[in-house]
């Protein structure tokens, strides 16, 4: 189902790609005169954009034009819903399922706009919209499944689907439609339904909330330093960068060291001050643990309670069962077999690292502020960072000269995409934009035609979510031959205004995933919205993300954009050399905290209707010493009290996807190195049977038959050096 789809997204604030589609009327590509035609309805969402590719109309957009177009879309949707539900004719494809993909036009387009600019420019009239929609549009997805005429008459087009003619694609929407409402609870009794309702909305209303109260607390948890002198290892563009963090405060004088989403913060890996290390990890861990107003634990309490009673009332025995029988993995237990089998491999290395991290202080003993104690995980980095400097001569410092932020995004993401797919790309600076930060790429196909826009917003700002996410603000639709209009949103730290903006090699790979997210939409070719993108299982969701990162240190495209800011020169190849020695490096710690909080999601997401509410610190150490990842000096990625990706994300019972999408991308990689690697060819088929057929097949099968078999564990282990 094509608008429905969206609600549930939106609800959950998904932070990579989400499945809402668009349905709206043919898109024009001309550059547009100034300003709208005098006919225009004064509110901008209630007719398709005339800006190329029916982008936003940002320059026309208010705050308080979202309210009302919410209100007018949920309307307008279900009266189109109950003429569908009450057509006297036997129900057919073309009288049931194709009208409820055209369902929903102005809901749709409200909903990925607002939904877009409140992740990624926040304020306090878009959270209070927000607050007030959440549960509207929680009722709505309910008013939508749980009807009993309309679930009638999909079912009987369900039922017989085998007689119909119908080609794959619409027997592959039927499909999905009819397991979309089964899974929403559409055969539940009356009664049944109506607690169903009361827990959706009562979901919708804390993952929201979980949601408001870590982007406070993130923003509220940034370290200020007083003294200049403690900052001692950042670089100047970092140092200048927190002084003008400061200056966006008011903290005139002070310096202030932003946190980002993730437990371990960047600038551990350079402050020389242990105290002040100490301190920036202990914020991060504690952001949304202060017993304060953003203190998030009794919504997880309640949130992991709820979802578990959900899944008993829909027949399942845990939330994560419930959840996961429309992914890959299908199971709780395949999913945890993958993580809990690479644990002893991981935590192995972990240890060894640690070891080498240990010897580094233990050298240093004569002097007490750097050696002579034991590992902190706040010492990780620093210390870290010191191994790879003495075993690979590799400093970070040496590397970010070299990756230029626009450079990277022109000369290495555009650059790759153009050599396996053919796209060219034109900065627009007429398209408006949400925020003065964000640019326009109108992107063109090998033959010329516009194929679609991209939006890139890659600083961080309080107003922003943490992490890095792709969406759509238009979904590409068969029906009416509209094409996508994507965005890459990242959380890099913006430079002090004259500086470069230096990214470190993790910034440069993020930009590579997010883009892999980027063409996976972008390269949309169905004909139903419902099935079109990004809207597959979240454990294949990743896989074209996670794929997209191995051409950032392609050969060809790194020498590329690997060049000095300021020189222009490529990157010396005994650098180039070193920096792929080390491509392990550290891998036996990002493994282990990757999967610490892989196990905590499914950990919470197992807990059966009978279980108490927990405390959230004694469950949350007792899933880490279950599964044996509770190595003091290796915190989870996330702790359970900051963790949005399971509890306001989208991805509650599902962040092992990632590892199982990695398994495939490593295995998907093999290919094209057994193909001649980096080559139009080997993208064209890349493009035509993956990126291209959104979820109009069974993927796995789609993958079979791209690769010639199932994909192997084995490529993953070796990339990581975990065998």
């Amino acid at each position: 189902m094509s608008r429905t789809v969206i609600l549930a997204a939106a609800i959950s604030l998904a932070l990579a790609a989400c499945s809402g589609k668009e349905s709206t009327a043919p898109v024009t590509t001309d550059t547009p005169t100034a300003g709208q035609p005098a006919e225009a309805p004064a509110n901008p969402f209630l007719a398709a954009s005339t800006l190329p590719f029916q982008a936003p109309a940002f320059d026309r957009i208010k705050d308080g034009d979202y309210l009302p177009a919410f209100e007018e879309g949920m309307r307008q949707q279900l009266a189109e819903i109950r003429q569908i539900a009450d057509n006297a004719e036997p129900a057919t494809f073309d009288n049931t399922l194709l009208p409820l993909e055209k369902s929903g036009a102005i809901l749709d387009r409200t909903s990925r706009v607002f939904f877009g600019v409140v992740q990624a420019d926040t304020n306090p009239e878009r959270q209070k919209i927000q607050e007030e929609v959440i549960p509207k549009l929680a009722a709505h997805g309910d008013a939508i499944h749980l009807d009993p005429k309309l679930f009638a008459r999909v079912k009987a087009v369900y039922d017989g689907r085998a007689g119909a003619g119908l080609d794959a694609e619409q027997l592959r929407v039927v499909e999905e439609t009819y397991k979309g409402f089964v899974k929403a609870g559409a055969q539940l009794g009356d009664a049944d339904k109506e607690t169903l309702k009361q827990y959706n909305a009562e979901e919708a209303t804390l993952a929201n909330d979980f949601h408001n109260k870590l982007v406070a607390a993130t923003a509220a948890g940034a370290v200020v330093v007083d003294d200049k002198a403690q900052l001692a290892g950042l670089s100047d563009g970092d140092v200048a960068a927190a002084e003008e963090a400061a200056k966006g405060r008011k903290l005139d004088g002070k310096w202030v060291l932003a946190l980002q989403n993730t437990t371990q913060q960047p600038v551990l890996m350079s402050l020389q001050d242990r105290d002040l290390r100490a301190k920036v990890l202990e914020a991060s861990e504690t952001r949304t643990e202060k017993g304060d107003a953003n203190d998030t634990r009794r919504i997880i309490q309640r949130l992991a309670q709820l979802r578990a009673a959900k899944a008993k009332l829909l027949g399942f025995p845990n939330y994560a069962a419930y959840n996961l029988g429309d992914q890959m993995a299908q199971t709780p237990a395949n999913a945890l077999k993958l993580l809990t089998d690479t644990v002893p491999a991981a935590t192995a290395k972990a240890r060894g690292e640690l070891a080498e991290i240990q010897k580094v202080i233990d050298a240093q003993r004569a002097d007490s502020k750097t050696g002579g104690f034991k590992a902190a995980a706040s010492d990780w980095d620093f210390y870290a960072e010191q191994v790879r400097k003495a075993r690979y001569d590799l400093d970070e410092a040496q590397i970010k000269p070299y990756f230029e932020l626009d450079n990277v995004l022109q000369n290495g993401v555009f650059f790759a995409a153009n050599q396996l797919y053919g796209l060219t790309f034109k900065e627009r600076k007429d398209i408006p934009v949400y925020h003065p930060d964000v640019r326009v790429f109108e992107v063109s196909d090998a033959d010329g035609k516009p194929l679609a826009l991209f939006y890139a917003d890659y600083f961080k700002r309080d107003s922003k979510s943490g992490g890095a996410w792709m969406d759509v603000f238009v979904e590409q639709d068969g029906l009416t031959g509209t094409r996508p209009v994507v965005y890459n949103v990242c959380n890099f730290t913006k430079p002090a205004a004259g500086q470069p903006a230096l990214l470190s090699w993790d910034d440069v790979t993020t930009m590579f995933h997010e883009f892999g997210h980027a063409l996976h939409g972008m390269f949309s070719n169905t004909r139903y919205p419902s099935v079109a993108g990004t809207g597959v299982p979240r454990d294949f969701v990743e896989f074209p993300s996670q794929f997209n990162e191995h051409w950032a240190s392609d050969p060809k495209v790194f020498a590329n954009y690997a060049r000095h800011y300021q020189s222009k020169e490529a990157m010396p190849q005994a650098l180039v050399d070193k920096i792929a020695k080390a491509k392990t490096f550290n891998q036996g710690y990002a493994t282990t905290e990757y999967l610490a909080a892989a196990l905590l999601d499914l950990a919470w997401h197992t807990q059966g209707a009978d279980a108490p509410q927990q405390d959230v610190d004694a469950f949350e150490a007792a899933a880490l010493k279950k599964y044996h990842v509770d190595l003091a000096q290796v915190p989870p990625r996330y702790r359970s009290s900051y963790f949005d990706h399971i509890w306001g994300g989208g991805y509650s019972a599902g962040y092992y996807a990632y590892f199982w999408a990695e398994m495939i991308d490593d295995d998907a990689f093999e290919w094209f190195k057994e193909h001649g690697g980096l080559t139009r060819e080997n993208g064209q088929v890349f493009r035509d049977k993956i990126l291209s057929i959104g979820n109009t097949r069974d993927l796995a099968t789609a993958y079979r038959e791209f690769r010639g078999k199932d994909p192997s564990v084995e490529p993953l282990l070796k990339n990581r050096g975990l065998k």
